[in-house]
């Protein structure tokens, strides 16, 4: 059975809705596992690059983020639009890149804030994460799974439709 027969999206179809999920969510959350075992999340700056299995960040290389992901490299990176809906989980391996090019693409001057002395700054990294498997939710709209979460609560049935849930392998 082909992944038409299923209605299921195909991986480029899975690819473009979480690019187009991505794209509109200025910030997310990059989890990563400290020398403890522990997991902790930080605030990173979505890059205005189009989601393609890879997601990069600027950070600070003196920071207890980037220590870990050199250490530990699987992370987890979460997208959210809750006034659309819309929620992004994307594993994968983080890794510090030294590429003037690419830092040069993704830098603005917003930056400067973190780092003093601009893209030229020796604390800034350039951060790569490539994805080995994301999962994204996507409803139709707040009111319609409102809606079906009141039914299903009235009912006892479970709602019948809360919009996607996809997860795709990189």
């Amino acid at each position: 059975m082909s992944d038409q027969d299923t209605n299921h999206p195909t991986r480029e179809e899975n690819i473009r809705a979480i690019a187009s999920i991505v794209k509109d969510v200025k910030f997310a959350m990059l989890t990563v596992q400290t020398a403890q075992g522990h997991l902790k999340a930080h605030p990173m700056t979505t890059q205005q690059t189009e989601f393609d299995g890879d997601v990069w960040f600027i950070g600070g290389k003196d920071t207890e983020q980037v220590q870990c992901m050199a250490e530990r490299p699987q992370v987890n990176v979460s997208y959210s639009d809750p006034g659309k809906g819309n929620y992004v989980s994307i594993g994968g391996a983080a890794q510090l890149v030294e590429n003037r090019a690419k830092l040069e693409e993704l830098w603005n001057d917003g930056y400067k804030a973190y780092f003093p002395g601009g893209i030229d700054d020796p604390d800034v990294q350039l951060i790569k994460i490539e994805a080995y498997g994301a999962e994204y939710w996507g409803s139709d709209g707040k009111i319609k799974n409102i809606l079906q979460q009141a039914r299903a609560a009235v009912t006892g049935q479970p709602a019948s439709d809360t919009g996607t849930n996809e997860t795709v392998k990189f």
